[in-house]
């Protein structure tokens, strides 16, 4: 009996030690943030706690996403291009089919806890959320952005989406303050003794998407030189959220999680110029006016395939094992983060599963070696837009709505190297460029026609 209790301590033993090699995960995504919205890209708001982020990490100088929300969710969630699931706009319908493999599932299976905390924006009614894909915990929006008090969507059937666990509820406090407390809370009970096993914790907030309307205490601290309502607010949003954040990162370096977790900051499109109250939201008490969002100095916003719809600040930190103060200027695209994920924790998953558009970035990112050299294909809203980066060059094709007009697409070609900000479109001078660029995009879109989606 007792070399039977000796074996069995030895075995949890083992087991607790197998579980802890394994990183906690923590993918931090802020909604609508754009490129020059943080101070360490010349903001003029402040963000001190993603200044510290980065620097205790390193930035990833070219992360590309989606030029919208939703794709952009997919494509994190499943390592795949969001245009193989035909997923190319926001959406309320059920994005990924119930058998697809997704990041959750995966790092459930190998042991992990999960939890979305945040919006989901793949699927609006409760039969369609998160925990039916992998994840044990869920809060949050269903839905796409809410108003910050009254937690409501767009007006009509998928407008009451606040929810926990795919119940819907009602509570009273500001979104950005309600997803950090649940957070913060979720780490807690995740990093005590009673729970060893290492944590996923994907945290998809609101912030900075319309409508906003900031707490007295927020506006407060804007500072004086940023002038009008709607752009104080917009100011405001971007303080509060830097807060939430920093308010994440303390609760795992005061639960002692600071070593053996990976934390990943990034944003799911460029910022946007639109109407901040708007009339498709039930109304919320915000201000009108348009919101502030930049991108410069790069070109375009929210909805373009330019690189300030899809080019996003992004950070890792991970202490003594990401080297803090890199800059590490490889292009990357928001697929390679499963991939990544599941090489980290060694999941049942290969990293070289071949229905993966994205690939692992650890060896790369801790400078074991390098990225192959690749093509980043990047669907825009509608389906009608695509873009393919393609080492320093960038294809971007627009086919007319109406195909039978006789008009060609429209062909756009750039040297990112030597023109980061898109001034100077090389089409025409350039037509072999353009045909080499054209088949390899060619290859991707035979690929979105065909897929089925799911792994």
């Amino acid at each position: 009996m007792q070399k039977q209790i000796i074996s069995f301590l030895a075995l949890a033993c083992s087991v607790f030690a197998n579980a802890r090699s394994q990183p906690n995960i923590v993918f931090i995504i802020a909604d609508d943030l754009g490129w020059a919205d943080v101070a360490f890209h010349g903001g003029n708001t402040p963000t001190p706690n993603l200044n510290q982020l980065l620097a205790e990490g390193i930035e990833l100088k070219q992360h590309y996403v989606a030029p919208v929300c939703s794709p952009t969710r997919a494509g994190f969630l499943t390592g795949r291009y969001w245009s193989r699931f035909g997923i190319t706009t926001p959406i309320n319908n059920q994005g990924l089919p119930f058998e697809t493999v997704t990041i959750a599932k995966a790092l459930g299976e190998a042991g992990y806890s999960t939890a979305l905390i945040g919006k989901w924006h793949l699927g609006s009614k409760p039969e369609w959320g998160p925990n039916h894909f992998g994840f044990e915990h869920s809060y949050g929006s269903l839905a796409g952005g809410i108003a910050p008090y009254n937690h409501r969507y767009k007006k009509g059937d998928y407008s009451a989406t606040w929810h926990r666990n795919h119940k819907l509820l009602e509570e009273e406090g500001h979104v950005t303050d309600l997803l950090t407390n649940e957070a913060v809370k979720w780490i807690r009970e995740k990093s005590s003794a009673d729970n060893p096993k290492p944590f996923f914790l994907y945290v998809p907030f609101t912030a900075v998407h319309l409508p906003i309307r900031e707490p007295d205490e927020w506006l407060e601290k804007v500072p004086r030189k940023i002038t009008g309502d709607v752009a104080r607010q917009y100011s405001a949003c971007i303080m509060h959220f830097d807060a939430a954040v920093g308010r994440i990162v303390k609760a795992i370096d005061k639960a002692g999680e600071k070593k053996n977790t990976l934390i990943v900051f990034t944003s799911d499109n460029g910022g946007t110029t639109a109407q901040n109250n708007d009339t498709k939201y039930p109304d919320d008490n915000c201000p009108n006016g348009r919101l502030t969002g930049n991108n410069l100095p790069l070109r375009g916003q929210k909805g373009s395939l330019y690189e300030g719809g899809i080019r996003v600040p992004t950070i890792a930190r991970w202490p003594e094992k990401l080297k803090p103060g890199t800059e590490f200027d490889t292009p990357v695209c928001i697929v390679d983060w499963m991939p990544t994920f599941c090489a980290l924790a060694g999941t049942k998953v290969a990293p070289s599963e071949p229905k993966w558009d994205g690939v692992n970035l650890w060896p790369a990112l801790d400078g074991q070696a390098k990225l192959a050299k690749r093509s980043l294909h990047i669907a825009g809203p509608g389906g009608s837009r695509w873009a393919l980066r393609d080492g320093d060059w960038k294809l971007i094709l627009t086919r007319h709505k109406n195909r039978n007009a006789g008009g060609k697409a429209k062909v756009e070609l750039f040297n990112l190297a030597n023109d980061p900000n898109e001034k100077i479109d090389l089409a025409g001078k350039n037509p072999e460029k353009v045909a080499e660029l054209k088949v390899k995009f060619e290859k991707q879109r035979k690929l979105d026609l065909s897929s089925r989606g799911g792994l």
